[in-house]
Order: C-alpha cells, then sequence, then structure tokens
C-alpha cells in the first residue's frame, strides 16, 4: 500500500562554526518557542535549553525534537567536512594557530591513552573513513525522503529508525554521518547499525545490538560491546538514561545519539497500533 505521511517537519539554525552557539532558528510549521533555543551552544546547553522550551514536542516524540536534539551532535561533527577540503599543509597551519580542545576522556574513543590522543589532548585528524554511496536505492524508493545532491563542502547527519510489529516490538536503525569530498561523492567518518526489540506491553528493551560500520578511531568500536547494559530500560526513558549508563569513556558520543534516539519508537508504535500518542 502507499506510504501514509504522519509528521513532517523542517528546521533551519545558523551555528556559529567556532563556538557551536545557535545565532538563529526556525521551524515550519512555524513553533515560535523555537526562538528560545537562540545562544544556547551546541552539546548539553542546547538540550537542556530544548527541554526547557520545547517540552510539548518532547512529549509528543515529533520529528521537530529528534532534529533540534541533533544540533548537538551535528555541530560538533561539522568541522569534520573542512578536513576533507583543505590541503593538508592549510589545516595543519589552522590546528596550529586555532583553539586546541582537550578531548581525553570524552568518549570510548578518546580514552587515556588512545591513539586518538595528540600530547596535548587534542584529537588526531588522521580520521578512517570509507567512502559510501546514496543513501536512497531505487529498489527502496520511500526508504528515505528527498535528499538534495551537494556538491560544496558540506556534512550531512542521516538517521533513519525503522519499527515492525510482531510478537515483540522490531527496532532497525541507522545513522551515518558523511561530507561531501572535492572529487566527487561522499565518505562517512561514523556510521552505526542498531538492531533492538521491546515488549509490546511494558515497552521494555528486550534486545540490542550495534553494529560500528565506520568510526574514526581503533578505539571507537569498543562502545558497541556493552550496549546491553541497556536492556530492561522502558524506550520512553532512553533520552536521560543513555547519558547516564553511558557517560564518559563508558560510551561514544554519537552510539549514544543512536540509543536516545529511540525513545522516539513508543510513538511509531502507537502510529502503527492505530491509537493516540500519549
Amino acid at each position: 500500500s502507499a506510504p501514509v505521511v504522519l509528521a513532517e517537519d523542517t528546521m533551519t539554525a545558523g551555528v556559529h562554526s567556532a563556538t557551536r552557539t545557535i545565532e538563529d532558528i526556525t521551524a515550519d510549521p512555524p513553533r515560535p518557542a523555537v526562538r528560545g533555543m537562540i545562544g544556547a551552544r551546541g552539546g548539553g546547553s542546547s538540550r537542556k535549553v530544548l527541554a526547557e522550551v520545547l517540552p510539548d514536542e518532547a512529549a509528543a516524540g515529533t520529528p521537530l525534537y529528534l532534529m533540534l536534539d541533533d544540533i548537538a551532535g551535528a555541530s560538533l561533527v561539522a568541522g569534520f567536512a573542512y578536513s576533507r577540503w583543505v590541503p593538508r599543509e592549510q589545516l595543519l597551519v589552522a590546528m596550529a594557530n586555532g583553539p586546541r580542545r582537550n578531548m581525553e576522556g570524552i568518549c570510548t574513543g578518546f580514552q587515556p591513552g588512545s591513539g586518538a590522543l595528540m600530547p596535548d589532548g587534542s584529537s588526531q585528524w588522521n580520521h578512517q573513513v570509507q567512502t559510501v554511496g546514496p543513501l536512497v536505492r531505487e529498489d527502496d524508493p520511500i526508504g528515505w525522503h528527498d535528499l538534495p545532491e551537494i556538491t560544496e563542502i558540506s556534512m550531512r547527519r542521516a538517521r533513519r529508525i525503522d519499527v515492525t510489529m510482531g510478537d515483540v516490538i522490531e527496532i532497525d536503525s541507522m545513522f551515518q554521518d558523511s561530507s561531501t569530498v572535492p572529487d566527487g561523492g561522499r565518505v562517512a567518518v561514523h556510521e552505526y547499525l542498531v538492531r533492538a526489540t521491546a515488549d509490546p506491553a511494558t515497552g521494555e528493551l528486550l534486545s540490542i545490538s550495534a553494529d560500528p560500520r565506520v568510526l574514526p578511531y581503533d578505539e571507537c568500536p569498543l562502545a558497541s560491546l556493552t550496549v546491553d547494559r541497556i536492556v530492561g530500560t522502558p524506550l520512553r526513558d532512553l533520552r536521560a538514561a543513555v547519558l547516564e549508563i553511558f557517560p564518559g569513556t563508558s560510551g561514544c558520543t554519537h552510539l549514544n545519539d543512536a540509543m536516545r534516539a529511540m525513545a522516539e519508537v513508543p510513538v511509531l508504535v502507537d502510529s502503527l497500533l492505530g491509537r493516540s500518542h500519549r
């Protein structure tokens, strides 16, 4: 049968490249409250402000809320595209003259002693990447919404969450961070596939596995080995629970985001079962 669009939102934000501060933001359909995020810095700050100014969007599990929550991660990885387009010599000069952030301890990939770290604690720029093809496939035309072809310097964070109902709730989810490159096409720096099941009566996670497809450093995939620590958590609680269970070096920033995004699954389940979201 033909697909039915249940909800569609568009968000446009201007974020300062150095500070990751939200300087302007709009939503379509309009939500005037979204302007309350102006001045928030991408990361924990933007998520705290988001929860304060748009609680109804969170409760309803709207696409807009998921996109606004993703400003934290998308703004963090945006600079990767710069490294694909700028000559290495110019990049090294920019790194030497620019601010250096101590990354040690912020995630599994940057655990103390990691090969991903420079002596001063900043991150190495020798990311492991993989050439990737278009997300849209001819044999699955409704798998993605329209994705414009972009040839100039840009970064894209794409996220998909598919839900199937049976004896259990089956979740098949993926996300990918990719950049355009001067020679054409795209390369991915982050890509995870997450599969999970949940109890249709209680909404609690029954199982979960994470497949790290593309990650920048050798240590990064270690985070995927402990995801079963959230088994038993209600799907609705994942946004907060994941941050509590996988802080710092016990988790991967991007895998955490993928697991937190599954908090939207109950909205999809309610739609499949023809009941209003509560």
